[in-house]
């Protein structure tokens, strides 16, 4: 399966549908379950304290927080959980197929890519998703009108990326410097840490939002081979060092890149805390989902988890924006179903 993008008429489709009726099953037998978040997602998940040698590294924050306290309340679900935070984004949704943990969050978009090792074997399964992402561009606020869709991009402008991510993958697949399945366009000029190659059209030259070939893991920029694409910039280094959020904002204020290619949550949640320096701009159409993610055969307990989290969500009618103006929401629906 390419990719599990769906219509935002399939999506609000799918949210006005009736809920599912209560579950009452308990999800299995485990006495804890061991959780790994991602630390820098914030609002959606992120670490009280984001240096991962201070114990505030564990402590969860956000929406997939407040969601599996939640969980972890309800009455008969039989869910507790023991949450450590993760500082690096690569392949994080492999780590629910290792021996460390049962389950892998921080706002991680369901792709089928996501679930197969570099073997290609299906080692982890996910939850059907509690919250939607579209893709977006954040710019300068004087930029807005320039960039309102992504076809208004250039080769001039330099658009600023994290590497193996959704936004990274769409960006590029919106702009035409890849194809469906991530092979970049003939002619690209690649720029690594060491040197600079140019893609050929063929798999060897592949970025999708699950990896790249291995021949791209350090690169620092690609540059279009035509001029209705644009740049695409890593802020890696020399070191090879990948490129933080943070890193990303200070090159959008100095002027270093012009654009950063992030979901939407992440840029508006951004956008508000620049006091209006920045702003969102040329909103993707396609709705992703996110889930959590467990090895395959746990798919039992995934589809339980799912079941208690249908109810939170209220069959997918409460989602982040409701979170947003109300933190306790889901508390609030785990007090309607605890006795």
């Amino acid at each position: 399966m390419p990719r599990f993008f769906v219509s935002l008429a399939l999506f609000l489709a799918a949210c006005s549908s009736s809920p599912s009726d209560s579950p009452t099953a308990t999800c299995g037998d485990r006495q804890v379950l061991q959780v790994g978040f991602y630390a820098f997602f914030a609002p959606v998940s992120y670490s009280a304290n984001p240096d991962p040698g201070t114990p505030g590294f564990d402590d969860h924050l956000g929406y997939e927080a407040d969601l599996l306290t939640a969980l972890a309340a309800m009455d008969g679900a039989g869910l507790s959980f023991a949450r450590r935070g993760i500082a690096a984004w690569d392949d994080i949704w492999l780590q629910a197929a290792g021996p460390d943990y049962h389950l892998i969050g921080g706002g991680i978009t369901i792709l089928d890519s996501r679930t197969r090792n570099a073997a290609g074997d299906q080692v982890v399964t996910f939850t059907s998703g509690h919250i939607a992402f579209r893709q977006s561009l954040l710019v300068r606020a004087a930029d807005a009108e320039r960039f309102a869709s992504h076809s208004d991009l250039t080769s001039e402008d330099r658009v600023g990326v994290l590497s193996s991510t959704t936004g990274e993958f769409r960006l590029l697949e919106l702009t035409g410097l890849v194809d469906a399945n991530g092979v970049l366009a003939a002619g690209t000029r690649i720029a690594l840490a060491d040197g600079e190659i140019i893609a050929d059209g063929t798999a060897a030259y592949t970025i999708t939002a699950a990896g790249a070939s291995a021949n791209l893991a350090s690169r620092t920029r690609l540059v279009p081979p035509t001029a209705d694409m644009p740049q695409v910039i890593y802020l890696n280094g020399q070191e090879g060092q990948a490129a933080s959020e943070l890193d990303l904002f200070n090159a959008l204020r100095a002027g270093t890149i012009d654009a950063i290619a992030r979901g939407e949550i992440g840029n508006r949640d951004a956008s508000v805390a620049s006091d209006g320096e920045f702003v969102v701009a040329a909103l993707d159409e396609a709705i992703e989902l996110g889930g959590f993610a467990l090895a395959a055969e746990d798919a039992a307990l995934a589809a339980c988890i799912d079941d208690k989290i249908n109810y939170l969500t209220d069959g997918q009618r409460i989602g982040y924006g409701e979170w947003r103006a109300d933190p306790a929401v889901f508390m609030e629906r785990t007090q309607q179903w605890n006795p």
